[in-house]
């Protein structure tokens, strides 16, 4: 334990002087192998094999997507359609944001990346219509997080690489607490663009409602594309991911904002950010191998069964820990570093893997909103040039609505678990 303290203190210390995160859990885990007199061929073993396993290929496959209909233009379809669908709502142009990044979402398997497609094209739109600023931000930063809990999600593509737990269960664990976190934040834009008396769009006509819709076909064949061909037993999620790149490509240049000159520079940055990701995953799996060799989890799981926990009770104080670690930490960290140390007792109690998943993306989720290093904190102060005073200030009503949906998820796990029971039985 001595060791793991040294260690995590100094995590936190270098982190805190800006080294890289891949570096940061890099340099954690050599130095617990030299404490342990640990040979360090382990290290270059897990680098090379479980990096390279098949859990983590479709991870690149789906960056790549991202980056391709972040440039696209297909947030910009979305929005109009949704619009035609709501824009009779007052305060409509906020419900259209969530509608337009639950869309998004299903394609791009990123919070940042769906914040920022979507609030660079609603964002001056909502402005244009008197919508206060950092309830605008507020409102775009939270419906980005969607971006990990609607699958595809990277983060659970990272969570099944720890666990083994199997990640189309997971895809379909994520589309029920979606939806529900889509419509508590709906239902509370609605709540206070009524009492600030916000504008409604304007109306559309039956053809321009059909164009709008017409528009946006080709952009939900993407997401269509990815779900038919794993849920009907056409590929495996790996073969979906790199179909899904395919049918980017195809749709963007249908739009005509990607042409095929793009499509190097737009390789390249996917292939930067995946190779980060896999940087990351690299230096969290040999910090994990050092916890399985030091028998840390028995004496958790022995530490939990001493203390005589009740699974809701250790639910509870795992959210509590996860919500802390989260301002400080990215998500990444939490589910390669927290997951290995507790797996056993979520085993020992009985706890659905999925189940638990979901619950650990929403941790994210809210970890991206809170200060002081929340991504998407960030990305809306890039977006909008407001101070990060102000984005926080927009943001906080919905940590408290995402807090709600935590509890709710939390404590009911049917809504988690109904689809994949239901689509592969218990």
């Amino acid at each position: 334990m001595t060791e793991l303290a040294f260690a995590i203190t100094g995590f936190v210390i270098v982190m805190l002087l800006g080294v890289p995160l891949f570096a940061a859990i890099g340099m954690t885990a050599v130095v617990l192998f030299w404490f342990a007199d640990a040979p360090f061929v382990t290290l270059a073993q897990i680098m090379v094999e479980r990096v390279a396993s098949p859990g983590l290929i479709p991870v690149p496959f789906f960056v790549i997507t991202a980056v391709i209909m972040q440039r696209g233009g297909i947030a910009n379809v979305l929005i109009k359609a949704a619009e035609s669908w709501v824009g009779q709502l007052r305060g409509s142009a906020g419900i259209v944001c969530v509608i337009a990044a639950a869309f998004f979402a299903t394609i791009s398997g990123s919070s940042v990346a769906t914040a920022l497609a979507i609030g660079t094209v609603i964002l001056p739109i909502m402005l244009e219509r008197g919508y206060e600023r950092h309830f605008a931000i507020g409102t775009i930063s939270s419906a980005g997080t969607l971006g990990i809990l609607i699958p595809p999600s990277t983060a659970m593509i990272v969570y099944g690489l720890v666990t083994d737990a199997s990640v189309p269960r997971m895809f379909l664990a994520g589309f029920i607490p979606g939806l529900l976190q889509a419509s508590f934040i709906g239902a509370y834009i609605l709540w206070y663009a009524n009492r600030h008396n916000y504008p409604k769009s304007p109306v559309l006509s039956r053809k321009e409602f059909i164009a709008a819709n017409a528009r946006a076909l080709p952009a939900l064949f993407i997401p269509g594309v990815i779900f038919s061909s794993i849920y009907g037993g056409i590929a495996t999620v790996t073969e979906a991911a790199a179909l899904s790149v395919v049918a980017a490509i195809l749709v963007s240049l249908y739009y005509g904002q990607t042409r095929i000159r793009d499509l190097p520079s737009v390789f390249s940055e996917g292939l930067i950010s995946a190779a980060a990701i896999s940087f990351i995953v690299g230096g969290a799996l040999m910090f994990g191998q050092w916890v399985l060799q030091s028998g840390m989890p028995q004496k958790i799981v022995r530490a939990v069964v001493a203390m005589d926990l009740k699974a809701w009770q250790f639910l509870l104080a795992a959210n509590i820990v996860m919500l802390m670690l989260g301002m400080f930490f990215d998500g990444m960290v939490i589910t390669l570093v927290v997951v290995p140390l507790i797996l056993p007792v979520l085993i020992a109690l009985k706890i659905d893997l999925i189940h638990f998943a979901i619950i650990l993306v929403i941790n994210m989720e809210i970890g991206l909103l809170t200060p002081p290093f929340g991504l998407n904190l960030f990305t809306m102060k890039m977006i909008s040039n407001a101070p990060i005073e102000e984005v926080v200030r927009g943001v906080l009503p919905f940590i408290t609505i995402m807090l709600a949906l935590l509890m709710v998820v939390t404590y009911v796990p049917e809504i988690s678990l109904f689809l994949p029971n239901l689509v592969f039985g218990k």
